[in-house]
């Protein structure tokens, strides 16, 4: 490791601000010291100027054996409701009483954070080019050195997301639901709607389970804001995944609704350019034949009405008014009874290994 330097962070407890940050080549967590929190900038590429681009990571390292759990924020340069949860789940975790690792990586994507925008640098969705390779381009080495550098021991993943711009998202979790250890995942979450996702290749968490590594995604909320009810019963949904693997001791949780479960969505497109007002809200039951979306044209004329093909949950809308031809209207999922995956009860009954 190279010589530490000195640094804090106003937004962590202030049983964090004396840590030292350690700038190194790659995550090594059998290197760190048990008991501590430990905070790591791993260089991954270099600018034109030469410059070092760094990922912060954060490691709370328990004095037990267990596994490693991560949890990554901020993919796509815009969602930021994962990086607050990162934070309080570092800060509310004592690595005395915690078995194995926690590792949090609060950005991903720093190029796309510190522009603002969703793509990495040179436009290309991080998301769709998982495990990238040496050699390649810009973002194709940096997904490589993502997955070398830093993931690579992670034996699971919650993956934070949110919607991008221009459109709204429930907290829900994508999740293969035929699996029993990411089904528990999801329900552990507890967030309003569970959509029956299998991992596609090229992403992150489809690279995760291509390995035989659960992995689930949550979609905290909406783009380029905090929004602290979802931050919060975030944070508890993955405190209680990791009470739930024996990683940290178990606490009571406040009861909720149980989650919406569907066993497939779609996005539903505008034919017709114009000014777009999407008429259901998020979570709502719509019908099929309901009218979700009327389009009116610049002179205020109605141009379009658009209706539900099915009946199904609205997981997330548009709250863009200025739609082209092809703009997304609104995430309709197809809600399914529990006995397509078993009942809610059972799933919580497998044991997470």
């Amino acid at each position: 490791m190279n010589d530490p330097i000195e640094a804090s962070h106003p937004t962590l407890s202030a049983l964090f601000l004396d840590r030292r940050i350690c700038c190194v080549d790659a995550l090594r967590v059998a290197d760190l010291p048990a008991g501590r929190v430990t905070r790591l900038l791993v260089d991954l590429v270099h600018d034109g100027m030469g410059r070092a681009t760094q990922l912060p990571v954060i490691v709370v390292k328990g004095r037990r054996e267990g596994p490693i759990f991560g949890v990554t924020a901020a993919l796509h340069g815009n969602e930021l409701n994962g990086i607050p949860v990162v934070h309080r789940l570092v800060a509310t975790t004592e690595p005395d009483t915690l078995r194995g690792a926690l590792v949090v990586v609060p950005v991903l994507n720093v190029p796309g954070l510190l522009q603002h925008t969703r793509e990495f640098d040179d436009g290309i969705d991080l998301n769709h080019v998982f495990p990238g390779r040496e050699g390649g381009t810009e973002s194709h080495v940096y997904a490589a050195r993502l997955v070398s550098r830093v993931i690579q021991p992670f034996d699971y993943l919650a993956d934070l997301h949110t919607a991008s711009f221009g459109r709204i998202n429930t907290l829900y979790v994508r999740a293969d639901l035929d699996d029993p250890t990411t089904a528990k995942m999801a329900l552990l979450q507890r967030p309003s709607i569970i959509l029956h996702n299998p991992p596609m290749d090229h992403t992150l968490r489809g690279w995760m389970s291509s390995r035989g590594s659960p992995a689930i995604t949550v979609e905290i909320g909406n783009p380029h804001v905090f929004q602290p009810r979802q931050v919060k019963r975030t944070l508890q949904g993955l405190r209680a995944m990791l009470a739930q693997m024996k990683m940290l001791p178990r606490r009571p949780l406040a009861p909720v609704p149980a989650p919406v479960l569907c066993d497939r969505s779609r996005w539903l497109y505008a034919d017709t350019g114009g000014l777009l007002q999407v008429l259901p809200e998020l979570r709502d039951m719509v019908e099929e034949g309901q009218v979700i979306a009327r389009q009116v044209d610049v002179f205020g004329d109605l141009v379009r009405e658009y209706t539900a093909p099915h009946r199904g949950i609205v997981i997330g809308k548009s709250v863009e008014p200025v739609s082209a031809t092809g703009a997304r209207i609104l995430h309709l999922g197809h809600v399914v009874e529990d006995h397509r995956f078993g009942t809610l009860e059972a799933l919580l009954e497998e044991p997470l290994p």
